[in-house]
């Protein structure tokens, strides 16, 4: 069965990676990148780049690394290519399922394994456990996957982001469709990721948390080491990676799709 910135920053914004760091982003140029300035106007999600809505502050268009821990301020709306593949990851609990929702409109779908589990679950007797149908409900998960990648259009993927073979297998899938692969990378913590699971009610057992726990901090350790020393992109599949914590996801408003524009270098 198939289920069916005028912003004001304490430091300028850390940019890494091969390919410059384009739009209407925060505080000073990296060297791999530079840094422009504009008002926008932005919706919770747009496709064309025509922004209407509420008012935010900035356009961040990450190419390589962009590391916004620690950076507070006033809102921005994350930038991304026509038909580009966004996965968002993070510890459960972490905020992605809250990201996606604001990110998510009628022209850009999002991919959220907890809808696949819940459509599973409605259709399955109340006293059957979960863990018996576990195995269908991830077929499930990745033939909505494969399909929305095929289908094409702005996409935004919920990812526990301690796989990187699932990283590389939707960046083959999206490469060969002439699409990009995004990486939004919640770095958390363990307690408020923790916290956020009591909020909402829904609690990962303690051995798939702390599995999903080592290999994100691993990722993230060498994320930070890039960030401050160089070298090899942690993700190569990754046209790039936004790092957000606690306090720039909040100031993560909206999200856009639509051609890049801008100097580039």
């Amino acid at each position: 069965m198939s289920l069916r910135s005028d912003i004001s920053v304490p430091r300028p914004v850390r940019v890494s990676g091969t390919g410059p760091a384009r739009g209407c982003v925060i505080g000073g140029a990296g060297s791999a990148g530079w840094a422009a300035r504009r008002d926008c106007q932005g919706s919770r999600s747009d496709v064309d780049g025509g922004l209407v809505g509420s008012r935010v502050e900035a356009v961040v268009a990450p190419r390589g690394v962009v590391d916004l821990r620690g950076q507070a301020g006033a809102g921005f709306v994350a930038a991304y290519p026509v038909g580009a593949v966004v996965v968002v990851s993070g510890l459960p609990g972490a905020g992605k399922s809250t990201l996606l929702r604001r990110w998510s409109g009628p022209a850009v779908r999002s991919v959220d394994p907890r809808t696949v589990h819940e459509a599973c679950e409605a259709v399955m007797p109340d006293r059957l456990p979960y863990a018996v149908y576990r195995p269908w409900a991830r077929l499930e998960h990745f033939r909505l996957l494969r399909a929305s990648v095929r289908r094409g259009g702005p996409l935004l993927v919920h990812d526990c982001g301690s796989r990187a073979w699932m990283r590389r297998w939707l960046a083959r899938e999206a490469g060969r469709r002439g699409r990009e692969l995004h990486l939004v990378l919640l770095d958390v913590g363990a307690d408020t990721a923790l916290d956020g699971q009591r909020a909402r009610g829904r609690h990962a057992s303690a051995r798939v948390f702390a599995r999903h726990h080592r290999g994100l901090e691993q990722l993230l350790a060498a994320f930070t080491r890039h960030v401050r020393a160089g070298g090899p992109l942690p993700t190569p599949e990754a046209s790039s990676v936004l790092l957000l914590d606690a306090v720039s996801r909040s100031r993560a408003e909206a999200v856009r799709f639509g051609p890049e524009d801008g100097p580039q270098r």
